[in-house]
């Protein structure tokens, strides 16, 4: 039964066509209008319908997903020009309008964080403290502190639980300050892009696309009988390749001590091995997408699927936390303790890095395991 959900080919009373992959995407088109319409109707973010408008971006950035995923999946069978012309265009739209919810969740996600380890209140009560002198710390400072906190076995628990628990207090309130400046600042300006995006002409031809699309898909001429199984089979093997490249040995302990060093580094390039990572999360939710085009409204519920995919978007959250508690460590003149406090909230968003890859590597496991 667990492969039976997982595999896109697998039997059923009627075998899904490209009219199958037509009404998908005709229904999804609709729902992108039902949202474009919501979002002018609630004033596109104005205070009386924040809450209302927030929800139909949701749902227009969701319905944009999955037209392009089923664009990328299924290209064979639809006009290659308007296919790869339309692709990028949602990708752009999708990634607009998902920016100011992200560096709002990651503030969340950051002040939480520094509340945990300090065990003290952390929305900042005074301004961020710049009193050092510019050049006083070197660049990798916090990161050296954090890897000095968080290098025993035991990991970030073992840090805060020790007497440095205290310089991690003082800390903290200042580090949520400056966190919250950052973060705060640029959800503002993604909000300012959104409302510009929305309001472009670029989008305006975007959303004349949409629409013409919840009437008229342009399959090829051989896409209405042609079987989609073989296509969403390639999507899933793209999926299982990937996977079997990650380093779910290693992800199948909970300590990383390598990924971990790394993290700490002063350079600030992307982390090596989150890039794999996020690819798998891509490739998932093409491989959930095209679940969806074949079963339609009776798309079973893959309860491994959802846990794995579940355990990536932790990953990719705790990843990008990190890296702007590292960004934010970087800041020029701030104290040794705020250095100290982002350098163990990196630290601690490192782990729980980890921990997501360690809740993934279980549940694909599983996967695997009860495969026939």
């Amino acid at each position: 039964m667990a492969q039976q959900h997982l595999d896109p080919t697998g039997s059923a009373a009627v075998v899904a066509t490209g009219d199958a992959l037509a009404g998908y995407l005709r229904a999804q088109a609709t729902e992108f209008l039902r949202a474009l319409r919501a979002h002018r109707e609630t004033g596109g973010g104005t205070a009386n319908g924040a809450e209302e408008s927030v929800d139909a971006a949701r749902l227009l950035r969701r319905s944009a997903r999955r037209i392009s995923g089923s664009l990328h999946t299924f290209r064979s069978l639809l006009d290659p020009d308007w296919s790869e012309e339309m692709r990028p265009e949602l990708a752009w739209l999708s990634g607009t309008l998902g920016l100011e919810h992200a560096y709002e969740a990651r503030l969340e996600r950051l002040l939480l964080a520094l509340h945990r380890l300090s065990g003290a209140a952390v929305l900042p009560a005074q301004a961020v403290d710049l009193a050092v002198p510019a050049g006083s710390r070197a660049a990798g400072t916090a990161p050296a502190q954090a890897k000095a906190a968080a290098g025993s076995p035991g990991g970030p628990a073992g840090a805060t639980a020790a007497p440095e628990r205290g310089s991690l207090t003082v800390g903290a309130a200042k580090a949520g300050a400056l966190l919250e400046r950052q973060l705060t600042l640029a959800r503002t300006r993604a909000h300012s892009t959104a409302l510009q995006a929305l309001g472009s002409s670029r989008f305006h031809a975007v959303a004349d696309k949409v629409a013409l699309l919840a009437s008229d898909v342009p399959l090829t001429p051989t896409a209405p009988t042609a079987d989609l199984r073989p296509l969403a089979a390639a999507a899933q093997e793209r999926l299982t390749d990937a996977v079997a490249a990650l380093p779910l040995v290693t992800a199948g302990h909970p300590y990383n001590a390598e990924a971990l060093v790394h993290g700490l580094s002063p350079d600030p390039s992307p982390h090596p091995q989150d890039g794999p990572w996020h690819q798998v999360r891509l490739l998932l939710r093409l491989h959930r997408y095209a679940r969806e085009v074949l079963h339609g409204g009776n798309n079973p519920v893959d309860v491994r699927l959802l846990a794995a995919g579940q355990a990536l978007n932790r990953h990719r959250d705790a990843s990008e936390a990190a890296a702007a508690a590292a960004q934010a460590a970087r800041t020029p003149r701030i104290t040794p303790a705020t250095a100290y406090a982002l350098g163990v909230l990196h630290a601690d968003q490192r782990h729980e890095v980890e921990a997501a890859r360690f809740a993934f590597q279980q549940a694909w496991q599983k996967q695997t395991v009860n495969a026939p």
